[in-house]
């Protein structure tokens, strides 16, 4: 039987449950592409991802989310076809692997709402600062990178990271509930 093991956070290593938690972020990435366009919280997902998994996983998941937000928009949303657009894909997908790295890094050594907390500020400062590192090194003065901006972007990931992680807890302590009630159950012969 796969059990949720709430001491270390992580879901269940069963194949399908792993499955079902990654196309459950990937599915919720999309709805936030469409709400958000290009200020997809992908270090929110990066955190998440790093709690709920182990690494090849959480990488699995966070490339997963990565993909399905470039491919919804690109089709749907209908972003420019150009070199420009590509590279910042590209460059927001090595940002938001990296960031669940730092995530997972914080996850293995801390623990409980401080070990979430401290996975979610890793995630988004790494996020955050090479994107910046990026910006200055393709010329972008420090002017036009406004801190308005980063604090609308941090806001919409930390609503983001809480959701998720609300929601996390939720299946989790169903699935909690579920084994308990499975195990005080009575056998029968």
């Amino acid at each position: 039987m796969t059990t949720i093991d709430l001491a270390s956070s992580h879901i269940a290593s069963s194949p399908s449950r792993t499955a079902i938690g990654i196309g459950a972020l990937t599915i919720a990435s999309v709805l936030t592409t469409v709400g958000f366009a290009c200020a997809v919280p992908l270090a929110a997902f990066a955190a998440i991802a790093a709690m709920s998994f182990g690494r090849r996983e959480a990488l699995a998941s966070i490339g997963a989310v990565w993909l399905a937000n470039q491919a919804w928009g690109f089709t749907f949303m209908h972003y420019p076809m150009d070199g420009e657009t590509f590279a910042w894909g590209g460059a927001l997908g090595m940002i938001a692997a990296l960031s669940c790295e730092a995530a997972g890094l914080a996850t293995r050594r801390f623990k409980g709402v401080v070990g979430g907390a401290i996975a979610f500020l890793a995630a988004f400062l790494v996020y955050e600062g090479l994107v910046l590192a990026i910006d200055l090194a393709i010329g972008m003065s420090a002017e036009d990178i406004a801190a308005a901006t980063a604090g609308r972007v941090f806001l919409i990931n930390a609503c983001a990271f809480g959701g998720l992680w609300a929601l996390k807890t939720v299946v989790a302590s169903a699935g909690s509930r579920r084994k308990v009630s499975t195990t005080l159950a009575p056998h029968r012969a």
